[in-house]
């Protein structure tokens, strides 16, 4: 992997074209598979059809396996097909080196007017590390993360570390679903790239570690292009995490998600402290919902209770900003802030408020004031997620009764539960210290902050739980 978003998260699911995405089969004929088309793309000695870039790593055909060895260099390796796939199905077997993270790019792009030609898009991972997101999607040198296995601990467990372990990938129209070792993994849709090569990665490594040149090996690796939606596995159980902008798909649909913004109109909003949308200060324009400050704080015109939310974003340089929750209606008539329970939006590297509070309880992802963001998900890399101000993230709080999670672009950030004495004693040491009743509303509408400065939204969405 390397930088590119986010986040994923695996809870929501804006889908793709309906077409598309409901083009596989309700269930599988198995004379239907006993037939699949299926041909071995196995790259073979001297590696014709197939191309090395990217860093240093070398990549040999010995015994049947594909074996990419690192080398040292500070920037990751590629074996790209010739071949471009738009619709395809792709299995293959793979092992690698416990310290070599590595994955195949599905509907790989490499461009000259894109960061001079770097490989980017589509990656089915190849993670060997604890987190274990092997099969989890990721969108190389582009937004990171776009489907983690954070929420999906059968797909983690099944992958063994060292040993071989099987993938199964699905590109089918706009809907990317992947499988490890016969488990599903995930269920992705986005219309981003619809046709590219595939790749095999040799990720960069460390210098201390490339004396020993860690390996990561694939073999019997087989695709179907030809009408592969006839052969796509049975539905699956998993959420699917969509990345289209304003869109439900039918499938969203049936998981209870709807849009809080319709991409277009004010519908379901008002100004906080009236009854309209703002005339000033707030623009819709492009499917994007823009706060430029002056406008005041924008509420739902409904209260929500238990509920999974999902909210991308974009700051400018030095932006904050803040999504807020169980916003009391009392407490939204006193004089200044709406106040509720809030999801900070911060531009960590540059607005002061990053430093202020206590240990980091005003940073991104934060519950602001009472919690600092920590990556919960990865402990052993501590560190955010974050696509920089220009770049969309991803914003998700999901509440069940008193417990609350904060994630962030796929990966947790914070847990807490409202109203225990932990609560009650981060908020007697915060700024609303002394205010009654603070975090205890039972149910409230959904506030975007206006706090001066430029932040755009779009696919803002919500399920009741």
């Amino acid at each position: 992997m390397v930088r590119a978003l986010a986040i994923l998260t695996l809870a929501a699911a804006p889908l793709l074209l309906q077409a598309s995405v409901d083009a596989a089969p309700a269930s599988q004929s198995s004379t239907d598979q006993a037939k699949a088309p299926w041909r071995d793309v196995t790259p073979r000695a001297g590696l014709a059809g197939w191309r090395a870039t990217g860093g240093n790593a070398t990549y040999a055909f010995e015994n049947g396996e594909l074996i990419g060895r690192a080398e040292p260099g500070k920037t990751n390796s590629w074996l790209v097909s010739e071949a471009q796939y738009g619709d395809f199905i792709v299995e293959f077997d793979a092992k690698t080196d416990p310290a070599l993270n590595s994955g195949m790019m599905i509907r790989g792009q490499s461009r000259p007017d894109y960061r001079n030609g770097v490989v980017h898009g589509y990656q089915v991972e190849i993670d060997p590390s604890a987190r274990a997101w092997s099969a989890g999607m990721y969108d190389e040198q582009r937004r990171q993360w776009l489907y983690t296995l954070g929420r999906n601990a059968p797909a983690r467990q099944t992958f063994r570390s060292g040993d071989w372990n099987h993938y199964r990938v699905e590109a089918i129209g706009a809907r990317l679903r992947s499988w490890i070792n016969g488990v599903p993994a995930t269920d992705t849709v986005d219309d981003v790239d619809a046709r590219g090569f595939i790749a095999f990665q040799v990720h960069a490594i460390p210098d201390a570690d490339a004396a020993r040149h860690p390996e990561v090996r694939f073999r019997n690796v087989r695709v179907i292009t030809d009408a592969p939606a006839r052969y796509a596995m049975p539905a699956t159980a998993l959420p699917q995490q969509g990345w289209l902008s304003n869109k439900l798909s039918a499938e969203e649909q049936r998981a209870g998600w709807k849009l809080l913004w319709d991409g277009k109109t004010g519908a379901g909003w008002r100004s906080a402290k009236g009854t309209a949308f703002p005339t000033t200060g707030w623009t819709m324009a492009g499917g994007v919902l823009r706060v430029d400050g002056g406008g005041g704080d924008l509420v739902t015109t409904r209260e929500y209770r238990d509920f999974e939310l999902s909210v991308d974003f974009k700051l400018a340089p030095g932006a904050n900003s803040g999504i807020k929750y169980f916003v009391d209606a009392g407490l939204l008539k006193r004089k200044g802030e709406a106040l509720g329970l809030e999801y900070q939006l911060l531009d960590d590297a540059r607005h002061p408020d990053a430093k202020m509070g206590r240990d980091g309880n005003r940073t991104l992802g934060s519950l602001y004031d009472l919690i600092a963001a920590r990556n919960l998900s990865d402990p052993a890399s501590p560190g955010k997620r974050i696509n920089p101000p220009g770049e969309w993230n991803r914003a998700v709080i999901v509440v069940r009764g008193a417990r609350v999670e904060h994630w962030l672009n796929g990966f947790k950030m914070v847990e807490y539960d409202r109203g225990s004495p932990a609560f009650r004693a981060l908020v007697a040491q915060s700024k609303y210290a002394g205010i009654a009743g603070f975090g205890d509303a039972v149910q409230g509408p959904i506030l975007l902050q206006d706090h001066g400065d430029r932040v755009e939204f779009r696919s803002i969405k919500l399920r009741t739980l």
